[in-house]
């Protein structure tokens, strides 16, 4: 199985997307950068691998009906994805080792699809990372020796966000080895933790007329934590769950992408009610004093050790 040409050239262009995100995050665990800043950097690294990386959604695969979409339409849907799932990782980040894990997780699937399919290229991409990954955690567990910051999490998040585009489109194409006919609802489940974690966020925080990106305690590693769980058990449940939600969404994947996503959107919401309900009632004043005790992390780059006094995201 050899590396075709045309994926070669998309390879150097997805590096170069990496370095733009690289810096970015690097210099806002240094230096702190606004909001709108690291939006803006973003959007430049997602223009890259749409523009000249070739990577774009541009079949919905039968969801709501939906099969092609216009091109400006898909370019649009590209760049929220990107977005949305580059943040997403950065968000899940506020618990030693789940960012981590569930990356982990993540790219073990994609890269095993891959190689199944003969996607040698792709493959290669998921499955170095996860070794990285693999080494990473050995040192970012509870109690973290080390932490992998905005430079990793948005690293992390970028590079599955062109994993899913890709899984989507090969898993959907006719003639691919292993078919997957609702491929947007079971890429959808594969990162289902932090997407749906980080869509279910923002839109609390829209609806509240605050910005998607204003810190709280909505998280899902939020609630299990203030069930009594510590880190590592938290991760340990997001991850399993995660699994869960993977599994459910092979199994059930012929029955269409509308019913598949539906199920796992139902079960999600059920499973964020049972642990938001289930929570110990406390004092505001209590509860404010235990998000800003678990909320600091250090972040040690090049000897340089800083506090983030914020809500953990």
């Amino acid at each position: 199985m050899g590396v075709p040409k045309g994926i070669t050239n998309e390879l150097q262009f997805f590096t170069a997307a990496f370095v733009v995100i690289f810096f970015l995050g690097l210099k806002d665990d240094i230096l702190v950068i606004s909001a709108s800043k690291k939006f803006i950097g973003q959007l430049v690294a997602a223009g890259i691998v749409i523009k000249f990386g070739g990577v774009l959604l541009n079949n919905m695969h039968g969801f709501l009906g939906i099969y092609e979409i216009p091109y400006y339409a898909s370019v649009i849907l590209t760049f929220f994805t990107i977005i949305v799932i580059t943040n997403s990782f950065n968000l899940i980040d506020g618990v030693d080792g789940l960012a981590a894990s569930l990356g982990l997780l993540t790219t073990i699937v994609f890269g095993s699809y891959f190689f199944y399919v003969g996607q040698v290229a792709y493959a290669v991409m998921a499955l170095s990372l996860a070794g990285s990954i693999a080494s990473f955690l050995i040192y970012n567990f509870s109690p973290a020796k080390i932490f992998m910051g905005d430079t990793g999490s948005l690293l992390l998040g970028i590079v599955n966000s062109i994993l899913v585009i890709k899984f989507i489109n090969i898993a959907g194409a006719p003639g691919t080895s292993l078919p997957i006919h609702s491929a947007p609802a079971v890429g959808f489940a594969i990162l289902m933790i932090p997407l749906f974690d980080t869509l279910r966020v923002f839109g609390l925080r829209i609806l509240d007329r605050r910005s998607p990106f204003s810190p709280d305690r909505n998280h899902v590693h939020h609630f299990l934590l203030d069930l009594g769980f510590n880190h590592k058990k938290t991760t340990l449940i997001c991850v399993l769950v995660n699994i869960g939600f993977i599994i459910m969404a092979f199994l059930i994947r012929d029955l269409g992408t509308t019913p598949v996503l539906s199920i796992l959107l139902v079960s999600a919401f059920i499973f964020i009610a049972v642990i938001y309900y289930s929570r110990p009632k406390m004092k505001p004043n209590s509860r404010e004093k235990t998000s800003k005790r678990e909320m600091i992390k250090p972040h040690k780059l090049f000897n340089l050790a800083t506090e983030k006094a914020e809500v953990v995201e």
